[in-house]
């Protein structure tokens, strides 16, 4: 097993101090218009000062329709240069490996925030959310990578493509929600070639040494497990990413297929050829021995959320104790503002049931 403390080399771009990479976590603190906050600032630059060799922003919207939620960082415009700029120069100064998150949220994207219907690879009509034209999808292409050039320009060491959790371009891997007949559609091969599109163009555009990661989730949101681990072993194969990130929502977890229940989820990917490609994942991942248990089922790397919220410093922790286990929860509000969470992301938090401590309930005055 690998060392957790030890750094991790990538094919492209510098090597991460330790195998703890910050999972990209939606926090509701940007502004309006996508310009970052000096909340999400002190947020993400805490936990490059903790110790994360891998800090990573939340999902970050390529277009202004893709808005999947208030708060969120934006990467589709020039204005937001200058936040970002600030942004890595921070997280690279504290010795992190700074990433952004690229993300479109497709038919998730909810109406009233964006002003207009949204998009999806079909028409949906849960979401009332309308097709994507041709040109539109090759538009969606070239806005993936024009953020990819624009986080460079910023200063970040990568950025990872958010192929998971439903968003849009899970959705057009989804045999049940992408139902076109261009080439975007149709079979495997057809519903996952944006995404190959995207890789190709940040590869053709960005430096050479600029990182390059992807997001997948291998279920839920109408996905099959066989056609994500073809996808997976496609990419690994070819070489043109640095590290794929599977987001198994818990790392220990059996798949939810009853065909291939018997053997846990992470291991259909672990068992692939990956060449020089890194593998990582996130699910659950909280104590110390959550860490070592990835790594020992063949992971190289691991992406920490609930725990890296609870403890910004969780690198430093585990250096000093390898059982080191996170606090336990509920937790303050106090206790998150302490962790460098700002007021929105403290609300945020609350929606997350048993995580933050309820305010007592006052009897009205009489």
């Amino acid at each position: 097993m690998p060392d957790i403390l030890q750094p991790l080399a990538f094919a492209r771009g510098p090597a991460i101090k330790n195998r703890f990479a910050l999972a990209p976590l939606t926090n509701s603190q940007s502004h309006a218009d996508g310009t970052l906050s000096d909340d999400e600032f002190h947020w993400l630059v805490k936990r490059a000062e903790g110790g994360f060799g891998l800090t990573m922003t939340c999902a970050a919207h390529v277009q202004r329709i893709g808005q999947g939620f208030p708060g969120q960082l934006g990467v589709f415009s020039d204005q937001h240069l200058p936040g970002l700029t600030r942004l890595a120069s921070a997280i690279k100064a504290n010795g992190s490996m700074a990433v952004a998150q690229l993300h479109h949220a497709g038919m998730r994207s909810p109406a009233a925030l964006i002003g207009e219907t949204p998009v999806c690879p079909s028409d949906n009509a849960e979401t009332g959310a309308r097709a994507l034209s041709t040109a539109e999808v090759e538009q969606l292409v070239e806005d993936f990578v024009a953020a990819a050039y624009r986080a460079e320009r910023a200063g970040f060491d990568g950025v990872e493509i958010h192929g998971a959790h439903g968003y849009v371009l899970a959705q057009f891997l989804s045999p049940e929600i992408n139902l076109r007949d261009d080439r975007y559609g149709g079979s495997p091969e057809n519903r996952a070639r944006i995404i190959f599109e995207i890789i190709s163009g940040v590869r053709t555009r960005c430096r050479p040494d600029f990182s390059l990661g992807l997001r997948i989730s291998p279920e839920r949101f109408g996905l099959k497990l066989m056609e994500i681990q073809a996808l997976a072993r496609q990419v690994l194969a070819e070489g043109e990413i640095d590290y794929l990130d599977l987001s198994l929502w818990d790392y220990a977890k059996e798949p939810v297929e009853e065909e291939h229940k018997g053997r846990t989820l992470m291991s259909y990917f672990t068992e692939l050829p990956r060449g020089e490609v890194r593998l990582g994942c996130a699910g659950k991942v909280m104590s110390g021995a959550d860490v070592r248990a990835c790594l020992e089922r063949g992971m190289d790397f691991v992406f920490l959320g609930r725990a890296a919220i609870l403890h910004h410093d969780y690198p430093m922790r585990y250096a000093a104790d390898p059982d080191f286990t996170p606090i336990a929860l509920p937790v303050t509000q106090a206790y998150l503002r302490q962790e460098g969470l700002g007021p929105a992301f403290v609300t945020y938090m609350q929606g997350w049931k048993g995580f933050v401590v309820e305010a007592p309930v006052t009897e009205a005055a009489e």
